[in-house]
């Protein structure tokens, strides 16, 4: 009786997200079966459970066994064979949207390095079976398959990529630094937390913003605040504390205080009577 076997997933639904899983699955091969030359319109990753095959990939041949694991890149002419007399099982997610390249360039893995190695545990294909296991019809399905994906995507950035990109430029850190206050500035976080999210030090961090924002990361923050809670006051019921505790600030006078700089009138006129426009036109808000 043949052990050949393959369960495998389609997405009939898969749209350009930021992240959509296109295909998954496992496959034990018979001996020589092979896939392409072909190119596939989706980013595809293999993980190798137990024997042996080869992939080709443009002009490079790799030699691949159980622990190892391949990508093929979207629009890239791809073959891969399992061996005749110890053919591979692999598991696999395919994957596309807008993040997914991205999400990628941190894991190490690209055109130039396109194969890994991992046999410390079986977390990977745990992980890929994870994505096969959450299938299904319902939008509830999907957003399981997405959350499995980026647990796997995170391992292999854990294992073999970096934090930034390897090139990454000062604005890069600056870009880094002012996602961390979009998603935070509510919280009781202080130029110390930035700096660390960021992985620079605080003098780092300062300069950068000097040289990319023209302020201090310090005064973007608490302009930042400032903006979100003149919008709160203007487009809800919100008090002025409530508005206050709302962005960051604990103590609702010196909220005030600070509002008045940057606004031209205390939060309790603002409330009444909208926006005041200022002489000076450095206090107006964020660039």
């Amino acid at each position: 009786m043949s052990e050949e076997f393959k369960h495998s997933f389609k997405n009939p639904n898969h749209e350009s997200l930021g992240l959509s899983v296109y295909n998954c699955g496992t496959q034990k091969c018979f001996p020589n079966y092979t896939w392409g030359p072909a190119v596939r319109d989706h980013y595809l990753i293999h993980y190798i459970v137990s024997g042996k095959g080869v992939f080709q990939d443009g002009n490079n041949q790799y030699l691949l066994q159980a622990g190892d694991g391949f990508l093929v890149l979207p629009s890239r002419l791809v073959t891969y064979s399992a061996d005749e007399e110890d053919p591979w099982e692999y598991c696999w997610v395919g994957f596309n949207g807008a993040d997914a390249q991205r999400f990628l360039s941190f894991t190490g893995l690209s055109a130039d390095n396109p194969v890994f190695h991992y046999d410390k545990d079986t977390r990977l294909q745990d992980q890929l079976q994870a994505i096969t296991e959450a299938v299904g019809p319902s939008p509830c399905n999907e957003v399981r398959m997405s959350s499995a994906l980026l647990t796997f995507l995170a391992t292999l950035m854990e294992e073999f990529g970096s934090s930034l990109p390897r090139k990454s430029s000062g604005y890069e850190y600056v870009k880094k630094s002012i996602r961390f206050i979009d998603f935070n500035y509510s919280r009781d976080i202080d130029i110390d937390d930035i700096a660390s999210h960021a992985g620079i030090s605080r003098s780092h961090l300062y300069r950068l913003f000097m040289q990319y924002v023209s302020m201090p990361p310090n005064e973007y923050l608490t302009r930042f605040r400032i903006n979100k809670a003149a919008a709160l006051l203007q487009s809800s019921n919100l008090s002025v504390g409530e508005a206050a505790y709302s962005t960051g600030f604990s103590d609702q006078l010196y909220f005030s205080r600070v509002f008045k700089k940057y606004k031209g009138v205390p939060p309790s006129r603002y409330l009444k009577q909208g926006p005041v426009e200022k002489s000076d036109s450095k206090k107006e808000g964020m660039p």
